[in-house]
């Protein structure tokens, strides 16, 4: 019983489980790939805005993966990321979709907006 009720407060056990082993996988990186992977993973958890746990670890493990694969083939860091390391990042997030931490703050401002409509409307009529 205290793993689900723990898992309901904190989350899933087993997604921080794959989480730490790709977190390890980073870790383990060459440099200069792992100073750089380090930063982009940074980036994206701040900005990525992700919360939900299935996206964030397809996301991350074929983060994880294309560094692997850069460091093998000893590809340069700019060919990976490109001249705007940025645009790189959010073109990267961009392609996982999932619920965002914005998503709630959307329909909060959409809803109001509406709700003043309607409130205008009504003072109108």
């Amino acid at each position: 019983m205290a793993p689900k009720w723990i898992e309901l407060v904190t989350g899933s056990l087993e997604q921080k489980k794959q989480y730490r082993q790709i977190k390890n996988r980073l870790d383990a990186l060459p440099e200069p790939y792992n100073g750089v992977a380090k930063a982009l993973n940074r980036y994206l958890m701040y900005n990525g805005g992700i919360v939900d746990g299935d996206t964030i670890l397809t996301m991350m493990t074929d983060f994880v993966e294309l560094w692997e694969r850069a460091a093998a083939d000893g590809a340069a860091v700019r060919d990976i990321v490109g001249d705007d390391p940025v645009e790189f990042a959010d073109a990267f997030a961009a392609a996982y979709v999932g619920t965002r931490w914005i998503d709630k703050e959307r329909a909060r401002l959409s809803e109001a907006v509406d709700a003043a409509e309607r409130a205008q409307e009504k003072k109108n009529s």
